[in-house]
């Protein structure tokens, strides 16, 4: 476990990329649908409660929320997609701010993608796998709320999504997670430590402890 994660504080929430820390350093993004669990899982590997806010109402991440960890690495919530129960114009406005995010944010340098277990591979899923592939981000993917399913289920889940991706031509990983259980939180910790680590690294070694 890296207690430097456990060091992140919040920085400001933007509606737009005018409002946003300076496009230095490296930052590593999380995207899901609005039900997957990514406030949990943020909170969770950085043993913070209420750093990202987590409401009862899936789609409340209306904007691009940024969590420092130190000087030179950040965390940012992308809005959550595909669930929230709001007008189509306000989930096209989020579409666009994270498409405007994704294709411009210098600093931008991996994506955790976080899947509900129970659910995993949905249409907004494979965009967010395409784009990375298309761009050559490395990609590390979380299955959360595995304490959902017996560990067989999961565990057979896991390597159904792994065979889906098995010709990637990009760098992925993936692994099983409960912000519930506080399980996985060691392989986010790795897997989070090659992902801030200098660009020049040969990002095609990426993997996480079995």
């Amino acid at each position: 476990m890296n207690p430097v994660y456990h060091q992140a504080k919040f920085i400001n929430s933007s509606p737009h990329l005018s409002n946003t820390p300076p496009d230095q350093g490296l930052e590593v993004a999380f995207a899901g649908r609005s039900n997957a669990g990514k406030s949990s899982a943020i909170n969770t590997l950085t043993r913070q409660n209420g750093l990202a806010r987590i409401s009862k109402t899936p789609g409340r991440t209306q904007m691009l929320n940024f969590f420092e960890i130190n000087e030179r690495q950040r965390f940012v919530d992308l809005p959550g997609y595909g669930y929230a129960k709001v007008p189509l114009a306000v989930k096209k406005k989020w579409h666009e701010l994270m498409e405007t995010y994704l294709t411009s944010r210098k600093s931008l340098c991996a994506i955790i993608l976080v899947m509900d277990v129970r659910h995993p591979l949905t249409e907004f899923d494979w965009q967010m796998i395409e784009w990375c592939e298309h761009t050559g981000l490395p990609l590390h993917i979380l299955l959360t709320k595995a304490d959902k399913l017996n560990y067989g289920a999961a565990k057979n889940t896991l390597l159904q999504v792994q065979k889906e991706l098995k010709d990637a031509s990009f760098p992925v990983t993936l692994q099983l997670f409960s912000a519930l259980k506080k399980t996985g939180i060691d392989e986010v910790h790795f897997a989070l430590d090659q992902l801030f680590s200098p660009a020049d690294q040969d990002q095609s070694e990426i993997s996480t402890p079995s």
